[in-house]
This record gives C-alpha cells, structure tokens and sequence, in this order.
C-alpha cells in the first residue's frame, strides 16, 4: 500500500513538472528609469511606484526637475473614483451603488515617442447600501476601492512590460 502511494505520488510530480508550471517572476523592462507625474497623496500612485520599486529593475523619479534622466515617462492623464446609485427601494432610499475606478494614462519617451496610446483601465464592483449599517458599508467601500486599486497596479505593471523597445 505504501509503495503504490509512493508511486501515485512520484506520477504526479512528474506530471506537474513536464506541463511547463512555473510561479510569477518579477516582469522585464525596457527601460530602467521611469518619470511619475502621479501626486505623492494619490493612493494608486503609491501602490504603483512601491510595485515598480519592489521589482528592483526600476526607479521611479517624481521630482519634475529630474525629468531628463528618465527614459519614459508616464502621463497620467485622469485618476477618479466614482460612486453611482444603481437602485432604489420602493420609498425613494438607496439600495445599491456602483464603484468605478477610471485611470487613464500613456507612455512615452522624453523625445515624444508614443510607447503605450492613451488607455483607459476600469474597473467597478456593485455594493449594497443599508442605512443601519453605515459604517460597516463604509468600510467595505474602502476595501472594494482598495481592490480595484491593485487590480489596476497589476494591470499597468502588465502593459509596461508589454512595452519591449524604447
């Protein structure tokens, strides 16, 4: 009984190591230097430089007189949240809200060549509203905000390294 343990186990290890898995690695770039015009107070800003920093590959320069040493630059172009009622009760009082997230941004180089056209990444999650729960709704708004939010680092930290010549 052991051994066809053993065995059912050494078959599936081999299994798993000839399909081609392999865990997440830290994304390739083009470029080692990035300008940010993201504000130091923008929540995704500073998820997103932490990410860009925590690869090691590149630096994120944010003062606006060290522009020149970068080799792209990120325009931000908008980033809004948004909070929509999608539903009423039968009196007239909120029942559900929509979140939306809206961050539009391009890349470029210093010479003004286009690397990423102008993109606009959404992301929105419904939440319900009960008014004797205020602060729970709150919070949870708070939490789906801050999913989003990573949901868009991850997703811009793709589209950069998407870009494979400067």
């Amino acid at each position: 009984m052991q051994r066809r343990a053993l065995l059912s186990m050494m078959a599936s290890i081999a299994a798993l190591s000839g399909c081609g898995f392999a865990l997440r690695k830290a994304p390739n770039f083009a470029f080692t230097t990035l300008y940010s015009s993201l504000a130091e107070t923008s929540p995704l800003g500073v998820e997103l430089r932490r990410s860009l920093q925590s690869t090691r590959k590149v630096r994120v320069i944010t003062d606006g007189r060290q522009i020149n040493e970068a080799q792209v630059i990120l325009d931000v172009l908008s980033d809004q949240r948004e909070k929509v009622v999608i539903s009423l009760n039968a009196s007239g009082q909120v029942r559900e809200f929509q979140l939306r997230l809206r961050f539009r941004f391009k890349l470029r180089t210093p010479a003004g060549k286009e690397l990423i056209p102008d993109t606009e990444i959404l992301q929105q999650r419904d939440i319900s509203f009960n008014e004797t729960a205020v602060l729970a709704k709150e919070t949870e708004e708070n939490l789906l905000y801050r999913d989003m939010q990573s949901d868009i680092v991850q997703q811009i930290m793709r589209r950069l390294a998407a870009v494979t010549e400067l």
